[in-house]
C-alpha cells in the first residue's frame, strides 16, 4: 500500500521561503514545521494546512501527494 507524501520543501523552494519565514507565518515551532517538511509526521491539523496554503500561496493538492510505491508506515 502506498501513503500520501508531503511535497512542502518543493513548494518552499518554488516560492523562495525558508524553514523560519514559513514557520512564523503559521504560527508553528521550527522543529515541528521541520517534521512535516521532512515527511516525519503521520497526521497534520488541516488549521495548520491552511496556514501553510496561506503563507505559500498554494492549494493543499500543492502539497500532499500519492506515492502507491512507498511503505505504508516507516
Amino acid at each position: 500500500m502506498g501513503k500520501i507524501v508531503l511535497e512542502l520543501d518543493v513548494m518552499m523552494a518554488r516560492r523562495h521561503m525558508s524553514l523560519n519565514d514559513l514557520a512564523d507565518s503559521v504560527g508553528i515551532s521550527n522543529v515541528n514545521l521541520s517534521k512535516i517538511k521532512n515527511n516525519k509526521v503521520n497526521a497534520i491539523r488541516f488549521s495548520t494546512l491552511a496556514g501553510i496554503c496561506n503563507a505559500l500561496e498554494c492549494e493543499p493538492g500543492d502539497l500532499l501527494k500519492y506515492d502507491p510505491n512507498a511503505e505504508g508506515d516507516e
